[in-house]
Formats: structure tokens, C-alpha cells, sequence
């Protein structure tokens, strides 16, 4: 699916953010129960619980978020943009 978008918007306008949080920080963080519910099967096919998860190979950046707030993760990606938009 992320090589068909790539496709669809064109390489050089396509940017991959893998925003790589482990699934213990993201079942710690889920403020609706989404996580909860799906482990107890009140969801099905539930990224990472009974999903697959399939991290990107190549991206452009990856932004690691156990270890940053969301106002550096988004500093990060922010930075990021800024840095390919002169290069343009």
C-alpha cells in the first residue's frame, strides 16, 4: 500500500514519516481502551494485537517517540519538512 501511494503521488512529492513507537508505549498511551479492547477480542484484526505490523523498509525519517514528548516529535518532522522544502 505504501509503494501504491508513492505511485499515485509521485516520488518526488512523497515523504514516509515512520513514526516508531514500541506497542507497549502505544498500549500505555491509548486514552479510548482501543488496545484493551482488541486484546480482549472486542475488535478484530487490531494492528499489532492480531494484525500484522509490517514497519516501513526505507523511510524518509523516523521519528522514535518513547523517548521524546509530542511537541519534539513534532519538532522533529516539522525540521524535517523545513530541511526538504529549501532543497526544492
Amino acid at each position: 500500500i505504501r509503494q501504491m501511494a508513492k505511485d499515485i503521488i509521485g516520488a518526488d512529492d512523497f515523504i514516509e514519516v515512520y513514526i516508531n513507537t514500541p506497542l507497549e508505549i502505544c498500549e500505555e498511551r491509548d486514552v479510548k481502551g482501543l488496545y484493551k479492547k482488541a486484546r480482549k477480542g472486542e475488535i478484530k484484526g487490531f494492528t499489532g494485537i492480531d494484525a500484522p505490523y509490517e514497519a516501513p523498509i526505507n523511510p524518509d525519517i523516523e521519528v522514535k517517540t518513547h523517548n521524546r514528548t509530542i511537541d519534539e516529535s513534532v519538532d522533529v518532522i516539522y525540521n524535517y519538512l523545513l530541511e526538504v522544502i529549501k532543497q526544492k
